[in-house]
């Protein structure tokens, strides 16, 4: 992450950003905004795979009793398993 220059959260990651806005209201900190200019690109990255009915369902529990969304935790038990087969140099 970029260094921030005067974060309302005094934050050091995006999640630590993340967990600030989780617990805060931006009509808290109203008076210590500025109005910004930026740019946004909306191209999406995203690629979707098919998965069984049942197994999906199956996903949904299981990120649910996580607290997240079934993508997220989708995505990070992939990303273990493939770190898993990655052969170490």
């Amino acid at each position: 992450m970029e260094e921030n220059k005067g974060s309302i959260s005094n934050a050091s990651s995006y999640a630590e950003i993340g967990e600030y806005w989780d617990s805060h209201d931006l009509a808290e900190n109203w008076d210590e905004t500025r109005p910004v200019d930026m740019q946004v690109n909306l191209e999406s990255s995203v690629i979707y795979f098919a998965v069984e009915k049942a197994l999906a369902e199956k996903l949904r529990a299981a990120a649910k009793s996580h607290g997240v969304s079934p993508e997220t935790l989708l995505n990070v038990w992939v990303q273990e398993h493939v770190a898993s087969e990655t052969p170490s140099k």
